[in-house]
């Protein structure tokens, strides 16, 4: 991924160091943001080099939700299919970790994505 430098610095640096002794299962990384989202045995953490934060969120606060608009595209925006991991947390610390497809073969990586967070919630 191209991040600038400063970006590059603050996940080696800052966010690693918050990490020693935690077991880090998996990661996404959102391409165009430069965000990401670390899942952890019993939580994930999103950081955003961008706004310079790091959100803890405990894997009993999150959800998962899936629109399949495949059969009837309604979606102002074009969306076919969408999966959304969110916290119930406070206004403004919530967490809205979203994949949206508005093309067909866009569709199975977001499912494996899905499968892929189930699999953590569930485990």
């Amino acid at each position: 991924m191209d991040i600038p430098s400063a970006q590059t610095e603050w996940y080696n640096v800052d966010v690693a160091s918050l990490l020693i002794g935690s077991k880090v299962l998996g990661h996404e990384v959102d391409q165009s943001t430069g965000d990401s989202l670390l899942f952890l045995e019993r939580s994930v953490m999103r950081c955003s080099p961008s706004e310079g934060k790091m959100q803890h969120f405990p894997k009993h606060l999150l959800h998962c939700f899936v629109d399949d608009n495949r059969c009837e595209c309604n979606e102002h925006d074009g969306v076919l299919f969408r999966a959304e991991l969110f916290s119930i947390s406070p206004t403004e610390e919530q967490l809205c970790w979203e994949r949206c497809c508005r093309s067909e073969m866009e569709i199975p990586d977001v499912q494996s994505r899905v499968a892929r967070w189930l699999s953590w919630l569930n485990a």
